[in-house]
């Protein structure tokens, strides 16, 4: 049995890596989907992770087919209770920007479509700078109070919007954030650490990083010349010409030979070893890719692991 992870400050716990539900409704059709759901619970996974506008990119979508598709398996399961749902408000083609109009519309249809009067965890997609911090807290804190919200997070904020936020959320005791969802992983770092990463840690917030695997490309699947068939493959092989990207692939190859794991886990592990990191999101399209991202449970990196991943990805 895995050990489940306190998400901050709230009564959320959670297993220690997040399902991607991106996928859903894009790459992944609804039996596909309803599989690697399935595989995941069955595994013991309790977190899933999705939005409102996912997937609004697709031709022909219009946005919130991940919820749906989310929704009815929560449905057919009967395991809502037992599973910890987070999505996102603040993207969809009808519901942009974090007025408190467009999230209190926003919420009601992503309950709507995940078949559910609750969600665990309700994030801001995208921060709203044409607004007061003061407004958008108000309004998550009225969805709190009104039981369709567990609990509160952001992602893509800056850090001072972030601390703005939580020191308005304590004057007034009214919700909190209790989690972050930054873009962070071995090859992308730069956003998250420095004053974002202190501001988390300062405040005790749970880290929730999405691109976890860099868009695949830390699966060790995208080398040169290698020709992968995948809807992310253009942004995924842009690693590959940079320096960091290779020394990244060096690194995870000699560890996950080292352990006898597969790339995509030792990345996931060297996330998951961050101080901050409580549950990094990875996203399968298929049954057969999830078994690597599982394992992260499992894999606990030495220090000097740790160090050499770090190093080569400086």
């Amino acid at each position: 049995m895995v050990d489940l992870r306190k998400l901050g400050s709230s009564d959320l716990e959670v297993f220690p890596l997040a399902l991607g539900g991106n996928v859903f409704g894009w790459s992944a059709d609804e039996a596909q989907s309803v599989a690697v759901l399935d595989a995941y619970a069955a595994a013991g996974g309790n977190f899933i992770d999705t939005a409102d506008m996912y997937s609004a990119w697709v031709p022909g979508n219009q946005g919130g087919e991940s919820e749906a598709i989310i929704g009815n398996w929560l449905s057919a399961r009967g395991n809502r209770d037992s599973m910890i749902i987070a999505t996102k408000v603040g993207a969809h083609p009808t519901y942009k920007g974090l007025a408190a109009t467009t999230i209190k519309g926003g919420v009601e249809e992503s309950l709507r479509r995940l078949r559910t009067d609750y969600i665990d965890l309700y994030y801001t997609h995208y921060d709203d700078p044409t607004l007061p911090v003061e407004e958008i807290i108000t309004t998550l804190d009225q969805l709190v109070k009104e039981g369709k919200v567990r609990a509160i997070a952001a992602s893509n904020i800056s850090p001072e919007r972030l601390e703005a936020s939580l020191a308005f959320s304590d004057s007034q005791n009214l919700a909190r954030y209790v989690a972050l969802q930054p873009h962070y992983n071995l090859v992308s770092r730069d956003t998250y650490e420095g004053d974002l990463e202190t501001t988390a840690a300062r405040h005790g917030l749970a880290v929730v990083p999405y691109y976890s695997l860099a868009s695949g490309f830390l699966t060790g699947k995208y080398r040169p010349g290698a020709a992968v068939n995948s809807v992310r493959a253009q942004g995924a092989s842009e690693y590959l010409k940079s320096e960091r990207g290779q020394k990244v692939l060096a690194a995870l190859d000699e560890i996950a030979t080292a352990r006898g794991a597969e790339m995509a886990t030792v990345a996931l592990a060297w996330l998951l070893a961050q101080p901050t990191v409580v549950a990094p999101i990875a996203s399968a399209r298929t049954v057969e890719q999830l078994p690597a991202l599982l394992a992260v449970a499992d894999l606990a990196l030495t220090e000097a692991e740790v160090s050499a991943l770090t190093a080569a990805s400086a």
